[in-house]
């Protein structure tokens, strides 16, 4: 099992990470973000890696926060601020590759509401 990968310059980590940041638990072709977990700094592409890599809880990004780039772009490299990934409809802003809209469910496990 590949528990990291270096992708565009930036280590993620999690469960056979591909190329473009996709994991064993999202592999879509449109599950291509990773997000660095406030918590550790480190990039993962889901919570689900972060649970199963690490001995601590996650921690969620505070919205006095949401100026931080924390999101990568998979396909490009582009590192996305939290408001800049909340409000761009689901595509890179550089790239323009489309991410998943179902990650909307997990935000909350993520970004402050």
């Amino acid at each position: 099992m590949q528990n990291e990968r270096l992708i565009h310059g930036e280590k993620v980590f999690g469960a056979n990470v591909d190329f473009e940041t996709r994991c064993a638990h999202y592999h879509s072709p449109i599950d291509i973000i990773a997000i660095k977990f406030k918590c550790c700094a480190d990039w993962f592409p889901c919570y689900e890696c972060h649970r199963e890599l690490r001995e601590h809880a996650a921690q969620v990004w505070s919205k006095n926060e949401f100026e931080t780039p924390a999101i990568l772009c998979g396909a490009c490299g582009h590192q996305l601020t939290i408001n800049e990934y909340l409000s761009c409809d689901s595509a890179c802003p550089n790239c323009r590759s489309r991410f998943n809209p179902g990650c909307a469910k997990h935000y909350h496990l993520y970004f402050e509401k």
